[in-house]
């Protein structure tokens, strides 16, 4: 079986669309999608993830199932150190969150305090169900930190959703803490992550990424990747965001 995780196009953050380098984006990877035999698409409820699936959808005469647990973790804030408010939980200063070893450990990073103030751990076990769930009727039942292969497959599936929940099915999937996803890979809009099952004995499935956030596509059409999800690669440059 193979995953495909794809972020959103360059999104419009205040109408839940694409800005118009998005669009562009999403039409190149239609070019990328549409050359693929998929056996499913599934959906993030949102309208950047909608809107970034549309243009694929429509070449290939196919639709998506909407998944409510492939939206972003509106429901999942925390009160950040430094800052006044709440803030998304993958939005840390590094020299705040590394001081804690528990967000490093796969069973203990949402043991600590400011995680206990919020529903982070709530989602992440909604999303982990939602996912094993759908592994379950492709025929890949988890079974502790393995998947049972009751129906071993070649299928191919898409997911285009968002950098938050991709992370947090890649943590489930690999057994790594999401705060280690969240804060040490980015994934750029309309990039591709390609995960494969590997059946090493008759039976035992687990899940090996192939390759993460790949933006080929873009490069292909000379098209510059969008900066969302980056910060600055140093202090004070221009055009680079520090929050």
């Amino acid at each position: 079986m193979q995953i495909l995780i794809v972020r959103h196009g360059d999104p419009d953050y205040s109408i839940d669309s694409l800005t118009k380098k998005g669009w562009r984006e999403a039409e190149l990877l239609a070019d990328r999608l549409s050359r693929l035999e998929v056996k499913e698409f599934y959906v993030s409820p949102l309208g950047r993830a909608r809107d970034t699936a549309a243009a694929t959808l429509k070449r290939m005469h196919r639709e998506a199932v909407e998944l409510d647990w492939l939206q972003e973790f509106f429901r999942a804030d925390i009160a950040r150190p430094d800052a006044e408010g709440r803030s998304i939980a993958w939005d840390w200063l590094p020299q705040d969150w590394t001081k804690e070893e528990k967000y490093y450990d796969r069973m203990r990073w949402s043991d600590t305090a400011i995680m206990q103030d919020s529903r982070v751990a709530q989602e992440y076990r909604w999303v982990a169900e939602g996912l094993d769930n759908l592994l379950a009727g492709h025929g890949y039942v988890r079974e502790g930190n393995c998947y049972r292969a009751e129906r071993p497959n070649a299928d191919r599936i898409v997911m285009i959703c968002h950098f938050g929940v991709e992370c947090v099915m890649l943590s489930h999937l690999l057994g790594i803490s999401p705060m280690v996803m969240w804060h040490g890979f980015c994934a750029a809009p309309t990039s591709v992550t390609t995960i494969n099952t590997e059946e090493r004995r008759k039976g035992t499935a687990s899940f090996r990424v192939s390759s993460f956030g790949d933006i080929s596509h873009l490069y292909a059409a000379d098209e510059p990747p969008a900066f969302h999800a980056r910060f600055c690669e140093y202090y004070g440059k221009e055009g680079e965001r520090t929050d």
